[in-house]
């Protein structure tokens, strides 16, 4: 269907999208507004649009405006709305108010788009919304200056959604170092929800994501960037609107920093929302979408590969002899890749210096890199190495030889963090030296991997925020055009930069800097609300834990990292025989699931005991379960496991992958049962579940199931 033009004399138009499951419907009015009166599960067919708009139609109240203000699509600040606006803007240094009105729109299959314009101020906007795979829907906003002289934008939501008001809960994300995506349940309060970064990513702040909360609905919203980040969720507490909650989000930027000339434009980057019944049919429509829409070339990707990074290993301690002994154990243990993490390059003995100077150092690699990536790949492994491009070490060659290359303040101090200052990326010679830098390594050696960190809060921004995160996607998209086989992953002190931006350009992200397999429960089952498990490392730490202190079995800790993109960051040569047994069993079974892991739907299961995280991928007519239990259960003889997303009718057979938890394995009944399989119904796993020994802290065990042919 393509629709176009408003109606004959601007009379009001309702226009509607439909998903797969999903439809929108659009209240259009030329010379007036737009507004989405319908958000929900798809219509029939022949609903009567005006009839279903009316039907939540609000007359107006005491103590509101004679025509009571519609904030819509593009909420502003007229009317007696008093909500925040869509836009602010600046022009010749004053506030510049608007008044935009719907002067047109098209429809076109799935994808709405609606034209505002305010010719007194000097200023249109086009919004498009469009309903993509997964019936994620993708918004996008465009400001033009049509007026004369210059306008300031200091503010421009990618995203304006009326919420229904039968959404009642907010869940919020925040967070810090090593501890990413801590959860925040509760009621949409009257004074909000407001969240926004000012670091130059994303950061732990949580400030460009959230889910809303009905009666058996669940609908959850991202901005797809990798800059700073804003949100604001305001209820109609005072009563000025028609009752409904206003969620906006969208990049923020230095002030100042986007003036347009007359006739220029602006454009956010894309916010994402979804609707679903359930928290896992969500978190499937954001991998639907990921899959087939963000991912790089994703139908394209080999099997994920397991790594090793050397880091946790060997840190700086670095030499040819101990690395190549590192990836001789590692290859024993059935790892895939071998990655060499910080300390490769320059005078980089530690911390402290030498980012920016991305050449081989002599005095650890006399011969260069030739001969460890040779040994790696007579082990039958391929190679990685660890980058943050984005930085500079006072103390490096750099940085003595162009000091103006890092964002600053001329005339004011320089500070540092964790040692180092950051590049400034809106400069070309600056990308064009680091592009150099990194297409000279990728060239010389056959590199199939970059780990490309990013560990500095940007500050000062020096009036470029916007500039430096544009910046960082023009070099890695060089980069990639140049080297199109290379894999990359988006690190940045672990989860501090993991957006659907970023991952439009890598292949993998590190969702958190802490290998902690406790941790982990409770931090990758948050991040696969938004990302399929092939994008999050998963790896196996040392115990003790560097970051918690904790010591856990290597059993547990395998475990978690099968659900995810495994990867070790231990040194096998400290572990012992039966650790090193047990850890090459759990890579051998994460080899024959990883098909079923990196393309299935994933359910969260629910369990009565709030300690047990459980997790279930089914891909055609295989899945794969993992359960955990990560304290002391108050019960013995803890409630069954019940399994979900299965077909009701179905027969499975169900077994417990080998090796089993040392101390539960003594509390299973009729192991041979186990090995050989259980035959049960859909409906019988889904309601009656499974019994298995979930007492003890640390427990984890994975379940697996075939469906049997009819």
């Amino acid at each position: 269907m393509f629709i176009t033009g408003a109606g004959e004399g601007g009379c009001l138009e309702h226009v509607r999208l439909d998903g797969e499951a999903l439809t929108l419907v659009f209240a259009l009015e030329e010379g007036v507004t737009a507004d989405c009166v319908y958000l929900g599960a798809r219509l029939p067919d022949d609903e009567d649009l005006a009839a279903l708009a009316a039907a939540t139609a609000r007359g107006r109240h005491e103590s509101q405006p004679d025509a009571s203000p519609r904030p819509g699509l593009l909420p502003e600040h007229k009317g007696g709305w008093s909500g925040t606006p869509a836009l602010a803007l600046r022009r010749e240094g004053a506030p510049c108010d608007t008044d935009l009105m719907v002067n047109d729109w098209e429809v076109e299959g799935t994808a709405i788009a609606v034209h505002f314009a305010d010719s007194l101020a000097g200023v249109a906007v086009l919004l498009r919304w469009r309903i993509g795979a997964g019936d994620v829907v993708c918004a996008q906003t465009q400001l033009t200056n049509t007026g004369e002289g210059a306008l300031e934008v200091e503010r421009l939501a990618a995203l304006a959604l009326p919420i229904p008001p039968r959404f009642t809960e907010v869940t919020s994300y925040s967070g810090r170092w090593a501890g990413e995506m801590q959860e925040h349940r509760r009621p949409i309060a009257p004074d909000g929800l407001a969240r926004a970064t000012a670091i130059g990513k994303p950061g732990f702040a949580g400030a460009g994501r959230l889910l809303l909360h009905a009666e058996g609905e669940v609908l959850g919203a991202h901005v797809a960037w990798s800059g700073d980040q804003w949100l604001a969720l305001q209820p109609d507490a005072q009563g000025a609107g028609d009752g409904r909650a206003m969620l906006l989000m969208g990049a923020g930027w230095s002030p100042q920093e986007v003036v347009l000339a007359p006739g220029a434009s602006v454009s956010t980057p894309h916010a994402v929302f979804a609707l679903a019944p359930c928290r896992s049919a969500l978190a499937q429509a954001f991998h639907t979408h990921l899959r087939a829409e963000v991912l790089p070339d994703r139908a394209t990707w080999p099997p994920r590969k397991v790594h090793l990074n050397s880091w946790e290993a060997l840190g700086f301690g670095l030499s040819q002899d101990k690395l190549i002994a590192l990836a001789e154990d590692a290859a024993a243990l059935g790892i895939e890749r071998f990655v060499l993490d910080d300390g490769w390059f320059g005078a980089r003995r530690d911390d402290t210096t030498s980012l920016g100077d991305w050449t081989v150092s002599p005095d650890v690699f006399p011969e260069g890199l030739a001969p460890l990536i040779a040994r790696v790949h007579d082990l039958g492994m391929d190679f990685g190495l660890w980058v943050e491009p984005e930085m500079v070490s006072p103390d490096s060659n750099l940085y003595r030889l162009h000091p103006d290359w890092c964002l600053h303040i001329e005339g004011r101090d320089r500070p540092t963090m964790r040692g180092q200052l950051v590049l400034d990326l809106t400069l070309a010679q600056v990308r064009d030296y680091l592009f150099g830098a990194l297409d000279a390594l990728l060239s010389t050696y056959p590199i199939a991997y970059l780990k490309w960190d990013h560990n500095r809060d940007l500050f000062p921004a020096a009036g470029k925020a916007l500039g430096q995160t544009q910046g960082f996607y023009a070099l890695i998209d060089r980069l990639r055009a140049a080297h199109p086989k290379v894999e990359i992953e988006s690190c940045s002190s672990g989860g501090g930069r993991i957006d659907f931006g970023v991952l439009s350009r890598v292949h993998r992200v590190w969702p958190t800097d802490n290998n902690d397999a406790i941790e982990r429960l409770r931090i990758i089952p948050a991040w696969s609300q938004f990302l399929p498990l092939e994008v999050l490392g998963s790896h196996v730490g040392p115990s003790p834990n560097p970051i918690t202190g904790r010591r856990l079995s290597m059993d547990f800790r395998a475990k978690v990292a099968v659900f995810g993109h495994m990867g070790v960051e231990a040194d096998p040569g400290r572990m012992s025989d039966k650790e090193r047994e047990c850890l090459a069993a759990h890579i051998a079974l994460y080899k024959a699931w990883r098909g079923v892991l990196h393309a299935g739907t994933l359910h969260r299961l629910a369990h009565p005991d709030p300690n047990v995280t459980g997790m279930l991928v089914i891909h055609d007519n295989k899945a794969l379960a993992l359960v955990a239990q990560t304290t002391f259960s108050p019960v013995f003889d803890v409630a069954p496991l019940r399994l979900a997303g299965l077909e009701p009718q179905a027969r499975y057979r169900v077994t417990l992958p080998e090796p089993w938890p040392p101390k539960a394995r003594h509390y299973l009944a009729n192991p041979d049962a186990w090995r050989d399989g259980v035959i049960l119904s859909g409906t019988a796993l889904m309601t009656h579940g499974l019994a298995l020994p979930l007492t003890h802290p640390e427990t984890a065990w994975l379940i697996a199931l075939e469906r049997l042919p009819e």
